[in-house]
């Protein structure tokens, strides 16, 4: 499987829409409500999948809320902040239904291997909840656990999960876990919100068990942001950039502007003609970003298949989101 993806805007029948055209279609579509909206520099994807939905792109029926900034960086505390407020407004809206009182019980599970920088989201945000004011909170009851993983423990994290669940018997389990990304743009600047509960280490091909409703009998919030993308995606976007950079100078070639130019050009322009390059390098050159990603990874299969790539400062990554997903959960929680 190729552009190997948790997020369900960039599994392949959501892009495909992404057209004006296919964008009309899929309003239309009785499966599938779609709505995109801002906060700020905040993309808000908000998608709704019923039965028939759930057949025509293969994602499970349910709510799928993914909030994306591309202008995040570990350092720009302004910008997280604006993400952290719009993670606690939509963990309200994906719940708005459920009404906590004194009596109710939520499993909070922080997935993945705290030893594995990339895949430590989950067991540290639990760190962090576990020294927060939901230790002693009156309101409602709160049992918090990282389970590790099936490598650590010999053991199915689900079993575990279920174990805690028939012994705690929650009204709610909240799940946070770290994903794969099939664009390297939203490495680290997106987090999706799903009611439909979760396949640990799917997208990396290493799926365990769902934990699910349909599994516990009680809700199952997933929350995750992807922390690392399939090699090929890599060698497809560099590809792009540079066919893109190169399109961008052809046919600026002869301007008066160019001679005006002392530094080599980088366009940001969006509208460039690529078939501008296709006596050079050939038809393959106006392929969409998705139909090159495809081409490498049949061209690299079986050679490093399992390769993933993650950001160098993926620690200050990992800090700051287990940081805003720990409080962003406490703060919900609390105001209730």
């Amino acid at each position: 499987m190729w552009g190997r993806t948790d997020l369900i805007d960039e599994s392949e029948e959501m892009v495909k829409h992404r057209t004006e055209s296919q964008k009309a279609k899929l309003d239309n579509s009785e499966g599938i409500k779609f709505d995109e909206g801002r906060n700020g520099a905040v993309l808000i994807t908000s998608i709704e999948v019923n039965e028939e939905g759930e057949k025509q792109i293969g994602k499970k029926q349910g709510k799928y809320i993914t909030l994306t900034d591309l202008t995040l960086s570990p350092h720009d505390e302004k910008s997280f902040e604006n993400m952290a407020r719009t993670f606690i407004d939509y963990l309200r809206d994906m719940h708005k239904e459920f009404s906590l009182t004194e009596e109710s019980k939520i499993l909070i599970i922080g997935l993945g291997n705290a030893t594995v920088t990339p895949d430590a989201i989950g067991p540290k945000a639990i760190e962090y909840l576990q020294n927060s004011s939901l230790t002693n909170n009156e309101k409602v009851k709160v049992v918090m656990y990282a389970p590790g993983v099936t490598g650590q423990t010999g053991f199915e994290t689900s079993d575990f999960v279920s174990a805690i669940s028939e012994a705690f018997k929650p009204d709610l389990i909240l799940v946070m876990d770290a994903l794969a990304a099939r664009n390297s743009e939203r490495l680290c600047k997106t987090i999706q919100i799903t009611n439909t509960g979760i396949h640990p280490g799917s997208g990396v091909g290493n799926q365990r068990k769902e934990i699910s409703k349909e599994v516990y009998g009680v809700p199952v919030t997933a929350i995750g942001v992807p922390m690392v993308v399939d090699g090929p995606v890599l060698y497809a976007d560099a590809v792009e950039q540079v066919i893109h950079h190169v399109a961008a100078r052809v046919e600026e070639k002869g301007k008066p502007s160019s001679a005006l130019s002392v530094t080599p050009m980088v366009s940001n322009k969006t509208n460039i003609d690529k078939k501008v390059l296709e006596p050079i390098f050939g038809e393959w050159v106006g392929w969409s970003t998705e139909e090159k990603r495809q081409l490498f990874e049949e061209v690299f299969v079986g050679k490093n298949p399992s390769l993933f790539v993650t950001p160098k400062e993926t620690d200050l990554w990992v800090e700051q989101y287990a940081y805003m997903l720990s409080t962003g959960i406490e703060t919900w929680i609390t105001s209730k």
